[in-house]
């Protein structure tokens, strides 16, 4: 009960901050960053309608995922470049930048990545999803990758970049804000990588251990448990989630920094990133259900470790 009301809590603070941000608004969009945002979405309707198409024709679920790490790099850059390559607007997508090389080199190991583009590993959640009997009707199938995965994903990932859009037009120089977004923005992008690696590793140690033929009780601690506690894991249950969410919340502080954002504070271009935390409540949820059925200790994992609170450390009763 703890956990349900926690997460609704966290649900109404989020929808609460969107709330205001498309309330107070902010600056508005001048017809320069219009100009740059119509060739945002022509990137970005090109992409859904690969995304659905391709997604439908092959069967592999995971085209937007592929995406997901190299679309905000080319619509950083775009903004940059059409907004006249600003301090601001450098740093901004030298980050973004970052965050897409990591990511895509991590899903890249997992096999997502073929010479034909459309190929490779599909992410094991999706397999999961689809076996859910509401998605034994094709048509719904459909309709879910039609509007969630491709055009819904999309969409998202184009707003967490338009932060960087409204910092076009300002005119206060970079400066101190500006500083301290950049680096908490630094900060989430190294705590998720150090997070992915330990993961990897352990993964990878897993199986290895389980091609020699033991079961998966007869593994070494804490290989027997199946979920990884190793590095930050052993202190919260999605450090990879909270630099992930961290990233892009701080990359938002620049709109902050420009002196665009009302009550200084408010804008209606943080949307993109509350709406991602909601979306990674919801992947969460998902990936603990999918760890609680297959590893009995998991739950003993969820009661002593916060999710992204690093208080206590786990240890295995």
């Amino acid at each position: 009960m703890k956990k349900i009301f926690g997460t609704v809590v966290s649900v109404i603070v989020v929808v609460a901050l969107i709330v205001l941000c498309i309330v107070l608004g902010g600056t508005g969009i001048t017809d320069a960053q219009w100009g740059t945002l119509k060739i945002l979405f022509i990137v970005c309707g090109g992409s859904i309608v690969y995304c659905f198409v391709v997604g439908e024709i092959t069967h592999n679920y995971s085209q937007m995922d592929k995406l997901w790490s190299l679309l905000p790099i080319a619509y950083v850059w775009i903004i940059a470049i059409r907004g006249g390559m600003s301090a601001r607007l450098i740093v901004f997508a030298t980050i973004v930048t970052l965050w897409g090389i990591r990511l895509t080199v991590n899903f890249a190991r997992k096999g997502a990545y073929r010479l034909k583009f459309w190929t490779g590993n599909e992410d094991y959640r999706w397999a999961i999803v689809r076996k859910n009997p509401i998605f034994k009707n094709g048509f719904i199938w459909l309709l879910f990758n039609l509007f969630f995965i491709s055009i819904y994903q999309n969409l998202l990932v184009l707003a967490i970049c338009l932060p960087a859009l409204i910092c076009t037009e300002s005119a206060v120089a970079f400066g101190v804000a500006d500083i301290i977004a950049a680096a908490f923005a630094v900060l989430f992008l190294i705590i998720e990588t150090v997070s992915d690696e330990y993961q990897w590793k352990f993964h990878q140690t897993k199986k290895k251990l389980l091609k020699e033929g033991k079961s998966l009780e007869e593994l070494p601690y804490p290989y027997s448990l199946g979920f990884n506690t190793l590095g930050p894991w052993a202190v919260m249950r999605h450090p990879n989630y909270l630099g992930e969410q961290g990233i892009w919340v701080s990359l938002y502080l620049f709109v902050i920094g420009a002196g665009l954002a009302s009550y200084g504070i408010f804008h209606w271009s943080a949307i993109g990133s509350l709406v991602l935390i909601l979306l990674f409540m919801g992947s969460s949820m998902l990936g603990e259900s999918i760890s609680a059925d297959k590893y009995p200790k998991y739950s003993e994992y969820v009661n002593q470790v916060f999710k992204y609170i690093p208080v206590k450390k786990f240890k295995s009763e």
